[in-house]
């Protein structure tokens, strides 16, 4: 509770927090330049293409240009391949379906909300974000198209312009990307991390040598205030090994709550020996992390060797509280990453190995969530469809677009959304869109003095493009009004009404969005924040008793589909933890205390998520993983024990009564059952697994009794 009371005692007023949080936000980090220079010349080359030869919808192509992922040359050629896929998916459909409603005005309708709905759909259950959004707005930009009283051919001709539009950005994006190649993947998260662990060894280094100097600590609140939203964001939007996934979340997530505490160190005037030993040990041991993600920076990473002289918590010095988290968090991590080497060593064969990312979530089918959230966003842009073209205003129809562009953000709460929504077309369309259309282009003449408009435009929204995503949606809004603005034509627009109405459509867009997502259906940060906390340990409770069925395909399919729901869960909690931040009010004390303790609470439960997995495979009974009867028994037993704690915990955190014992001394069972055996039959061959066995129980206990114990103190 200490860190929450700095925490709290700390935070300054809303208008000063802002203007810091901008200040760390927009601040340069290693490899931000770089980012920022190739996304402007992707877009500015699409720009010229389609102005040069005349090639509608190149707002298309340079949205495009910026949205494809740039985490290495092969994730890049990736989703440019699932981006080109997908656009062709969505222009089959348009045109195939279409057919069928072209001459029926009622059928047309119901093929246009059935349109909106499968597009809302796809952002929700692909998992290729790439390819989620390409189809989504393919279906938003396709379908409007099909009401104007034009002929059929060019009606195909412009859709047909579309795809091309689409495919010019991708092959552009990829061209450069692969021009500046960048082979190593997951490069952008290592560097992150490392760069974040690093500065907390600095200033552990100079607590130590009572040098500490204001630059070393401004640059540990600087990323603080960033939080490691954009490396989750990196992470979720990626095609890794779901091993490697959960594992480096926990990182992440690990990483997040060091450097927060290393923000709030405060040193006393005088520091006692052992007070500078155990800031220099501690000091060692996150370089020992930093170490090993330096060394690896791939997915096989390898243990490392836990620094000597370890310093209880007994011996813990009280000048420093904090010091004593840290300690904690920092152990954690190295379990996280010893225990990733533990499992290698009895990794069962290939064939039961991680399956390869589907195409679709796992839970697309079962999980009602994403239905609520298709027929929500179909809600929305049918409404938008419906009241432009009945009160005969189709020039607001970017207000579909919008709502479709608006859902792909994973921005964490509602106030948060609509800040970042408002203001970026705001400043997109009125400012810089209509305000360079009065002041600019008109003394403009060639297409030379347009692309250093665009360059300098494309630039400054892309530098808030590369924040963490707690801003970045302010600079793709930004974008997207300034390309719906002056990319859908091949000159320079004289008349204000034409860009106005585009304007309108966004913000009108913007308010639908609100009004359906955030006010029929909407919640606080913390209250969402809450709720998937909540969500996450009860599935995590479920885990531990799984499988439940004999069958391994079943069993894995389940395995695998309830890991994806935790982690969805972890990301939810960390973005609406983010959100927290943007909500101000007479509770905002109480939500921020809130915010600190789930924070510190989600990565012990991440890494009894990591321990639980390695466990499945033991229940599973997987080759390599076999367990006697009597074991097996005593196995469930303790993961019932286990069950029924973590659902003891939720329903405390909820205020409902629990009946549960503490968790400590589960294991004695357990321990007692792996005794007898052994001594009745001893194998030299099963030692070694059966250590591995109980060491990861061993785990278990201690984390859910920690747990336990730190949430019956708070709650």
């Amino acid at each position: 509770m200490a860190t929450a009371a700095q925490s709290l005692s700390a935070m300054p007023s809303s208008l000063s927090w802002f203007v810091e949080f901008l200040k760390h936000e927009l601040s340069p980090y290693p490899g931000r330049t770089a980012l920022v220079a190739r996304m402007v010349i992707a877009a500015t080359v699409v720009m010229m293409i389609c102005m040069v030869f005349r090639i509608p919808y190149a707002f298309q192509g340079a949205i495009y240009a910026l949205i494809v992922s740039r985490e290495s040359s092969q994730a890049t050629l990736k989703s440019g391949v699932s981006i080109l896929a997908s656009t062709g998916i969505g222009a089959l459909y348009l045109l195939a379906s279409v057919w069928f409603v072209i001459s029926i005005p009622t059928l047309h309708l119901l093929w246009v909300i059935a349109s909106f709905f499968l597009g809302f759909y796809a952002i929700n259950t692909f998992t290729n974000f790439g390819a989620s959004s390409t189809f989504a707005i393919m279906i938003c930009v396709g379908v409007p198209l099909w009401d104007r009283q034009l002929s059929a051919e060019t009606n195909v001709e412009d859709t047909l312009w579309l795809c091309l539009a689409s495919a010019i950005g991708v092959v552009v994006t990829v061209g450069v990307e692969i021009l500046f190649s960048r082979i190593k993947p997951g490069q952008d998260i290592i560097a992150g991390v490392t760069d974040r662990l690093a500065a907390v060894e600095s200033l552990l280094a100079r607590f130590s040598n009572n040098s500490v100097d204001r630059p070393t600590q401004a640059n540990v609140m600087r990323l603080a205030t960033v939080g490691t939203s954009m490396f989750r964001r990196i992470l979720q939007r990626s095609t890794y090994a779901p091993n490697y996934a959960e594992q480096m979340g926990a990182v992440i997530a690990l990483t997040g709550r060091l450097v927060d505490l290393a923000a709030n160190l405060r040193s006393p005037a005088q520091l006692s020996v052992d007070d500078r030993a155990q800031l220099r040990l501690l000091a060692e041991n996150v370089g020992g992390v930093r170490a090993v993600l330096l060394a690896e920076g791939t997915p096989l990473l390898n243990g490392f060797h836990v620094a000597q002289g370890h310093v209880t918590q007994g011996n813990v010095p009280h000048a420093i509280p904090l010091v004593a988290e840290m300690e904690k968090t920092v152990q954690l991590m190295k379990e996280v990453l010893v225990g990733a080497q533990a499992l290698s060593l009895f990794a069962p064969q290939s064939s039961s190995g991680d399956p390869s990312p589907p195409f679709l979530v796992r839970d697309a089918f079962t999980n009602v969530a994403h239905i609520q959230f298709a027929l929500k966003g179909c809600l929305t842009a049918g409404l938008c469809y419906i009241i432009y073209n009945g009160v005969d205003w189709p020039g607001i129809s970017t207000a579909v677009t919008t709502c479709f562009l608006t859902a792909l953000s994973t921005v964490g709460s509602s106030r948060q959304k609509q800040v970042l929504r408002i203001s970026g077309a705001v400043v997109g369309g009125f400012l810089i869109g209509m305000g360079s259309q009065i002041f600019i282009l008109p003394y403009l003449d060639s297409i030379a003095g347009f692309t250093v408009l665009f360059v300098v435009v494309t630039a400054f929204a892309s530098w808030f493009m590369t924040s963490s995503p707690r801003l970045s949606y302010f600079g793709v809004q930004i974008t997207v009004a300034f390309c719906l603005i002056h990319l859908n034509s091949f000159a320079i627009e004289p008349s204000l009404s034409i860009a106005r109405d585009r304007v309108v459509g966004i913000l009108f867009g913007l308010i639908m969005m609100w009004f359906v997502f955030d006010q029929l259906w909407g919640a606080s940060a913390v209250s969402d924040m809450k709720r998937a906390f909540l969500s996450a340990v009860r599935l995590l409770a479920q885990f531990a008793r799984e499988p439940t069925s004999r069958d391994y395909k079943v069993a894995a399919e389940r395995s695998y589909s309830l890991r994806d729901a935790i982690n969805n869960n972890f990301d939810n909690v960390r973005a609406s933890a983010d959100g927290v931040l943007f909500e101000f009010g007479p509770s905002r004390q109480q939500d921020l205390a809130w915010r600190s303790k789930f924070r510190q609470w989600q990565p012990q439960l991440r890494l009894l998520f990591i321990a639980e997995i390695a466990l499945w495979k033991y229940r599973a009974g997987l080759p390599g993983f076999e367990l006697p009867q009597t074991l097996g028994a005593a196995q469930r037993a303790f993961d019932d024990e286990l069950a029924r704690a973590l659902e003891a915990i939720a329903d405390r955190i909820e205020g409902r009564p629990s009946q549960a014992d503490l968790f400590e001394g589960s294991l004695a069972p357990l321990e007692r059952a792996v005794s007898a055996y052994e001594g009745s039959e001893p194998q030299r061959a099963t030692a070694g697994r059966f250590e591995a066995f109980l060491y990861l129980h061993r785990r278990i206990e201690s984390l859910t009794s920690s747990l336990q114990k730190e949430i019956g103190n708070a709650v």
